[in-house]
């Protein structure tokens, strides 16, 4: 099923290009102007602000909470009847270390509030609340991406493994922005696709 958007686009390869070139650009645009150190902090808030600013160009939705019940794979996200509630909860979790970060982080997975692309918010999101407690960053290409998928799918009921595999890939170059980046990079679903860079992005 192609999602309705803004672009009037109905073929779901080319809506997939242009939803990554799109978000990319933006996902830069939030780093280079700063924009993302005004947005909250380790809340459903400073969440759907990073998603709005993201997908605001692509899909009504952005940064609203999803009517839809959703899955991936065999793991069904919590329903949307109670995700107010659910949210409610995460956004009093406490942050103040590493292992409080990932769970906190892993809830929101558990959430997954958007209708689409929770995982690059999600990253960013984390990003921000691993800087502003640890002065660490977690350097996404370091981090093997079916050995993520398949912790983070484990990590309701054991969180042990997805807890070691991003804190293996802690960076202190929380201001690189090739870095950043990379969180980006990591969402892409089709093969193939992560095909626009930063060059690709910046104004000549």
């Amino acid at each position: 099923m192609i999602l309705e958007n803004k672009l009037g686009i109905s073929n779901e390869i080319e809506l997939v290009r242009e939803e990554e070139r799109i978000t990319k650009k933006k996902a830069l645009e939030l780093f280079e102007t700063n924009k993302l150190n005004s947005f909250e902090i380790g809340t459903f808030k400073g969440l759907s602000q990073i998603h709005k600013y993201l997908f605001e160009d692509v899909y009504e939705f952005a940064g609203k909470i999803r009517r839809e019940n959703i899955s991936k794979h065999n793991f069904r996200f919590a329903a949307s009847m109670y995700l107010k509630e659910a949210l409610s909860k995460i956004d009093r979790m406490p942050q103040n270390n590493y292992d409080e970060i990932i769970e906190k982080y892993i809830e929101m997975n558990i959430a997954h509030p958007f209708r689409e692309g929770n995982g690059r918010s999600t990253r960013i999101w984390l990003d921000c609340i691993l800087k502003k407690r640890i002065n660490k960053v977690v350097d996404w290409s370091k981090v093997n991406k079916e050995d993520y998928l398949l912790a983070m799918e484990r990590s309701p009921i054991k969180d042990t493994e997805i807890k070691l595999l991003l804190k293996q890939a802690l960076t202190d170059k929380i201001n690189d922005r090739e870095v950043y980046m990379k969180g980006i990079d990591a969402s892409y679903k089709y093969e193939g696709y992560n095909t626009y860079k930063i060059e690709d992005l910046t104004e000549k």
